[in-house]
Order: structure tokens, then sequence, then C-alpha cells
């Protein structure tokens, strides 16, 4: 009998952090009952904390688990079935390690670690709120058992391979070789697993019945910083998607990349729509609705990368494991359903919307249009499972369903996102409106001419009439939208400057310490805005394909390629065709590219390595499509992307935003008396 230390350390790890979690939901439970009405019971106290120490534990087992199954990664253990189906001797360092979630069995060991890591922030800090604490510490609990039934029993990640051990394992998946494939998936599932935090804390506070909106509080930089992992997550994917996959785009409504974004917009709704709760007291069914639906979503998003239910590039093979996640489903929605009917006289409004015409509106508006979206990308990705199952076909959903349907959605968003801002609480009057929308209204005018007049023009665009016209809107709304915001800097910075006397730039960097949370929201909103306009330039791609033997030259736009060579070459790990390109502009040599084929030995599967050049007006990028066997020349497609760089710069703005909404607040210090304040502006700047 073979003896096999390490992946049988990592079995035992993962049953004693099952054992643990189960304690800690039992236990826990029967303290949360014991003290139920909020009575003391001292016993209750010693049990929940011992309930609590075994949460915390539950992570260490879990670690020395993820440990043991990188360790077999990097020690070449193919005696462990994963390691030899996700990992080869020639594959490189930072492949090995992420092997760990480069499978259906090492990523469901990603999400259980990353959960029990989250759980034992949450329990170290439990003296935030002890009571409320040890209500979001159970509901983790149950969500981490789950997850460790599935690793213990249906998926678990250390099965022994029968019978000989082979010389070598058959490879990663070449698709997962690129760099951005050893951070995307953490980042993505940091996002995935996060939002069951704000989930377990809002469940947990309803079923206490909580007073008062401390859990919104305290939930706030947990939501934020889960938010900012799935933005970070998508993006890098939808960046991988286009440096890899080589079909010149970024975003394909894959239903894959459908499951990540659904859980996205639904948790920024969730983010807008808790500040009407936190000012006014309103919308507190819809926040609990909106973060239960983001955490079911995030589990839908699970399934469908796991189940093989659907098609996609991202998605493992089928296995069993669907059944245990709809199972899982159903028990969410039927305790967050209890939940919500047994103790929804305590979720009633404070305050009723008073005008149509006010930043309340404008945040129902928000979460309105965001689930609009969210329906649309969920009814698109479910629609082939739904009519395979009523009609025996699957009928696909491509790409024109979405744009059609979700481009309106995205520019109406776009709207929300500037005129919010300029809207005051519970009323705006008409002389407000004419003084904070003249600025807006004159740039998103000009804009709107010289836009045409450089040449969009969507009515002689034949085919590419919407794609143009989507283009035009979107370039108004942006420099509406950014002079809005610019309004609102210098407005504050404006007031700031007459308190303190400093220079412009100082005062506006003390509005922002002032109130990171808003300032930092209107960087993000900047930043959603140079997105739409990277987006936006899609519209104007063009693209060539030709076969380039030596001296061979092709004209796309203003720029010209000429072939120089093509070879080959070959390392342990892939044997790769590549074709060295000159690129020139207006006669001037620019750059020289080599888009490559690779072809990996281990799992016998070929890959595109996109060449590129990268500029803020556009990308030329170059793929190697391979040899015609007639000729036996390099065929070569090219793709011209204006503005691609725009949403990638984008995403960076957002990142700096969310960080700045994080970063606490500077205590004021008085003014000194000699300063003289005029009472209504500064009075304005304090409820800023």
């Amino acid at each position: 009998m073979r003896l096999h230390p390490m992946p049988e350390f990592g079995s035992f790890t993962l049953l004693l952090a099952l054992t643990l979690s189960a304690y800690t939901l039992v236990m826990g439970g029967i303290a949360l009952w014991r003290t139920r009405s909020g009575r003391l019971d001292a016993g209750a106290g010693r049990l929940g904390e011992t309930a609590r120490r075994a949460g915390i534990s539950s992570f260490v087992a879990l670690t020395g688990a993820a440990f043991a199954l990188v360790w077999a990664s990097f020690t070449n253990d193919y005696s462990v079935s994963y390691i030899l189906h996700h990992t080869n001797r020639a594959l490189p360092t930072a492949y090995k390690f992420s092997a760990l979630w480069s499978g259906q069995e090492g990523s469901l060991l990603l999400w259980a670690w990353l959960l029990s890591a989250y759980g034992f922030v949450l329990r170290i800090r439990h003296r935030v709120d002890v009571r409320l604490t040890a209500f979001a510490s159970t509901i983790l609990a149950a969500i981490q058992l789950f997850f460790l039934l599935l690793l213990n029993f249906a998926a678990p990640p250390f099965a022994i391979q029968p019978g000989p051990v082979p010389q070598d394992g058959f490879g990663l998946n070449p698709l997962l070789q690129y760099p951005e494939m050893v951070i995307h998936p953490p980042m993505l599932y940091l996002g995935y697993v996060g939002f069951s935090v704000p989930f377990a804390f809002a469940l947990g506070a309803l079923m206490m019945r909580y007073p008062g909106e401390k859990w919104i509080h305290i939930t706030r930089r947990w939501t934020m910083v889960t938010w900012l992992f799935l933005t970070c997550g998508i993006f890098l994917g939808a960046h991988w998607a286009y440096s890899v996959l080589g079909w010149g785009g970024y975003w394909g409504w894959d239903p894959v990349e459908n499951a990540s974004l659904m859980p996205w917009l639904t948790g920024t709704a969730f983010l807008h729509s808790v500040m009407m709760q936190e000012k006014r007291g309103m919308m507190k069914t819809w926040n609990v609705w909106l973060i239960f639906s983001t955490f079911m979503l995030t589990i839908l998003g699970t399934l469908l990368t796991r189940s093989g239910i659907v098609s996609s590039v991202h998605a493992f093979a089928s296995s069993d494991i669907g059944d245990w996640f709809y199972g899982f489903i159903i028990v969410i929605f039927g305790v967050c359903l209890f939940t919500f009917f047994k103790q929804k006289d305590h979720l009633k409004s404070e305050n009723r919307l008073e005008s149509l015409v006010s930043r309340e509106s404008s945040f129902l508006f928000n979460n309105l249009v965001l689930l609009a979206a969210c329906f649309t990308v969920l009814w698109g990705t479910l629609f082939p499972v739904l009519s395979e199952y009523v009609q025996g076909t699957k009928v696909t959903v491509g790409a024109p369903f979405y744009n059609r349907v979700n481009l309106p959605i995205g520019l109406f968003l776009l709207f929300l996102t500037g005129i919010g801002p300029l809207l005051a609480w519970r009323s705006t009057s008409l002389r407000s409106i004419r003084r904070n929308f003249v600025l807006p209204g004159i740039a998103m005018g000009v804009t709107f001419i010289a836009t045409m007049v450089l040449g969009v023009r969507p009515w002689s665009a034949g085919d590419d009439m919407q794609a143009e016209l989507f283009s035009l809107i979107t370039f108004t709304l942006a420099a509406g939208v950014t002079t809005a915001i610019a309004a609102e800097f210098l407005r504050g910075a404006g007031v700031v400057r007459t308190q303190t006397g400093k220079n412009l730039l100082t005062s506006t960097l003390l509005l922002v310490r002032r109130n990171t949370r808003r300032y930092g929201g209107y960087v993000v909103h900047f930043g959603i805005v140079v997105m739409f306009i990277g987006i936006a330039g899609g519209a104007f791609n063009q693209s060539r394909e030709q076969e380039m033997g030596f001296g061979d030259s092709m004209q796309l736009g203003p720029f010209k390629l000429v072939c120089q060579s093509f070879t080959q070459d070959s390392n342990p790990n892939f044997d790769t065709e590549y074709a060295l390109l000159d690129v020139f502009k207006g006669g001037k040599k620019l750059t020289q590219l080599a888009p490559e084929k690779r072809f990996y030995i281990a799992s016998q599967t070929s890959s595109t390595m996109v060449a590129l050049r990268s500029t803020l007006a556009n990308d030329l990028y170059v793929i190697y499509e391979g040899k015609n066997p007639d000729t036996d020349k390099p065929i070569i497609k090219v793709f011209l992307n204006p503005l691609m760089n725009w949403i990638w710069i984008g995403v960076l703005i957002v990142v700096f935003g969310t960080f700045l909404a994080l970063v606490p607040n500077m205590v004021r210090v008085a003014v000194p008396a000699r300063v003289p304040v005029v009472a209504p502006i500064a009075a304005e700047a304090h409820h800023a």
C-alpha cells in the first residue's frame, strides 16, 4: 500500500475544517437561541466563544489544505489526480501556483479558503458588535459548511490517481498560461466570496431585528472592498480575453462573463441604495433584497462555471455537482424569503419620496436601471438552458441581443451618473436646476457639434448606425458628466479656499480629505465616464486579414505592416511559430511586432499570443492565425481598435476612487475667527 503523506494531510485538514465549521454553525446557533431577546446567559456566552474560536480554527485547517495542494503542484506529485490533470514538469513556477484554481476541485478549495479568511477577519473583529457578529459568523459557517461538504464528498481535490504514478502531467490549459491568469481568478473569487460577509450581516440583522443602521456602517467597507475586488477581477478577465483569445474584442457576452457581471450590477445598486437608508431611512426592503440577490448571483455564477450547463471558454467540464448548487440556492432563497416575511414590518421606511426631481429619485432610478440590466443579462444567459428544457433545442442568445438592450440602459446610467450629484435631497428647485445644469449643458452642446464636425454622423453610417449613434450620445453625455463632476470639485474647493485662504489645489485636497466617501465616489464616476469613452470607440474598429510572405505588406488605416520574416522556435513547454512585422506610419517605422501561435506539448493544444501596439488613440492588434498549407505563408489578421486604452485607464481611476472613498475623513479644524465665512455656502460645504 502506497503512502501519500501530503495528500493525506490535505484530506485530513479538509475533514477537520468540516468538523470545525459544523461546530461553529450548531453551537453558534444554540448560543444565539439561548440569548434571544438580548437576555444575558453566561453559559451561552461561553458556548458562543467556543464557536467563534472554532470558526477561526477552520481558517487554519483550510490554509493547511490549500498549502498541501500547492505543495503537491510544486513537487510534481502526480499521485494526486488533480495535479496530474492540471500541471506538468516544464510548467513555469507561477503557473504551478495557479494550478490551485485551474480546475474544479482546486477552485472550490480556493472558494472555501477565501471564505474562511473573510470569516477569520470578521471573528477577530467581533467586538464591533458582539451579537450581530455572532449572527454573521454563524451564517458564514453555514455557507462554508456547504463548500466543505462538496470538497469532502463530491469534488475531493486530493483524490489519488489509480495505478502506477505517471512520470509527467497532462499540463495546464494553455489559455491559463498568461500572467494575468495568475491574479484574475483570485481577484474574481475575492469579489464573489466577499459578498458573503455583507449578506451574512444583512440576514443576521434582519433575523435579530437589529435597530438602526449600524449594520450598514459595519459592512460599508466590507462591501466596497469586495466590490473593488470584483471590479478588478472582471476587467482583468476582459483584458485577458482581449490579449489571449485573439478575436479582437474584450467582452463577448459569454455566459461566465455574464455570471460575474450580474452580482457586480446588483452590488453597485446596493452600494448606492444604502446611502438612502443611512441619510433618509428609506429603501430598507430594497437594500436587504439587493444584497440577498447579489449573494445568490455569486452562487449562481459559481454554478454556471462548474456544472457545465452552459458552454464557455471559462467553464469547467460537465459534472454532477450542479445538483448540490441547485439545492443550495433553493435553501438560501427559502431562508431569505422566510426571514423577510417574518420581519418585514421591521423594514418600514421612515420617509417617503417627496419629488421626482430629487436625489432620492435618482437613487431609485439608478436601482431600477441596474436591475433591468441584470435581468436582461440573466435572461440571455439562462435562455439556452430554458429553451432546451422546454423545446428540446438549445437556442443561443448572441451579442446583438445584449447590445440592443443594454446599450440604451448604459447611456441612461451614464446620464444618472452626472445628474444625481446635482440634485438636492427631498426636492430640487427650478432655480437650482438652472444654476447647476448650465455648464454641463453647454459642454454637451459643444461636444455634440464638435463630434459631428469630426465625422461622427450616424444617419450616414449605414449598417453601423446604431454603433455610431451610441458613440455620439456617449461622447456628448461624457462631456456633460465630466463638467458636472469638475464643477462639484471647484464649487466645494472655492468654499474651502474662502475658509482657509489656501490656493485652489490645496483647497481641493482639503475638500476631498473632509469627505473622502463623497469625492472618492465622484472619482469613481469619472472613471466610469472614461471607460464609456473607450467602449464608444468600438464603433470605429477596423480589421483586415491576408497572407503575408517575406516582404509582403498590408495597409490598415494609417498603418502599414511589412513582413520581415516568419520562423519557428521551441522550449520544453511549447513549440511556437511567429512572424516579425515592421509597423510604419507616414513612411516612418514605429515598432516591430511578433504575433505567435503556440503548441503546448503536454496538453497537445494550441494557443494564440497577440502582438499589440497600444496608445491613447488606438490599438494595433495583430494575430498569427497559422500557415496556409498550400502556400506555406502565414495568415495575419490585424485589428485597429480606437480608444481601447481608455477602458483600462478608466478602471485604474475607478480603483483609485474606491481607495480614496475608503480613507477615513480628516478631522476638521476650527476656522480662525479672522477668516470671514459666508454662512449659506459654508453650510453647503459642511453637508457635502
